[in-house]
């Protein structure tokens, strides 16, 4: 009876912590939930994960000055992409947007790395986009020689192999590509330092080379 009493009490307790543990955001719906519901349809929406946030904190007028809309979330890889991709992407109702994954899930931040399950993910935003009458402008991995919280990984191949995915599939499915890996990747299949400071993340010259890349594409898919 004593341990059947003790039982109960251990159990009540762990539901109790349980109920005062906040609840889990995994996909991080919350980050751009107020300003998804001002109502203002953006011509485009940049879906990505720290790459892309950074893009809009180190250059605003970018995005303002064009309609556009940062939807990047630091630290995400392409499944937390994909599942928030309706309240971060199609409920906005924008003519196109611009896909920039790989980055974390070849960090492995959330899981192992799959490359086949990552270039699904990809795939799986690209139909869903498609369906509803969203262009897509798909973007190639950043090269990236090592990762700065990863520093035993040396990812420059299996970002190669990646977008080599990428691209065979935009051209199959004729889909704008905006290769930035051809245009800024160093001898080591890496970042200079003139485009970025820690190996991942662009500095601002990285990401006027990105801009301009990505506005060609842009116009390009906006004018057909």
């Amino acid at each position: 009876m004593k341990k059947a009493w003790i039982t109960t009490l251990c159990l009540l307790g762990a539901l109790q912590l349980f109920a005062q543990e906040p609840l889990k955001d995994w996909a991080n719906f919350g980050k751009y939930e107020q300003e998804n519901a001002t109502g203002k349809q953006p011509t485009v929406v940049f879906m990505g994960n720290s790459i892309t946030e950074g893009w809009r904190a180190k250059d605003p007028d970018f995005f303002t000055q064009n309609n556009y809309a940062g939807r990047g979330i630091s630290g995400q890889v392409s499944a937390q992409m994909l599942v928030r991709f309706r309240p971060d992407v199609i409920d906005l109702k924008p003519q196109a947007v611009v896909i920039l994954a790989g980055t974390n899930d070849l960090a492995h931040n959330d899981y192992a790395f799959s490359p086949e399950k990552t270039f699904g993910n990809i795939v799986s935003m690209i139909q869903l986009a498609e369906a509803n009458q969203i262009k897509v402008i798909l973007c190639s991995t950043l090269p990236a020689y090592q990762f700065g919280w990863r520093k035993e990984l040396r990812p420059a191949e299996e970002i190669k192999a990646l977008n080599s995915k990428l691209k065979a599939y935009a051209h199959e499915h004729n889909i704008t590509y905006v290769d930035f890996h051809a245009a800024m990747q160093d001898e080591r299949g890496g970042l200079p330092e003139k485009y970025s400071k820690d190996e991942v993340h662009p500095t601002l010259e990285g990401y006027k080379v990105m801009e301009k890349l990505v506005q060609d594409a842009i116009h390009k898919v906006l004018r057909k």
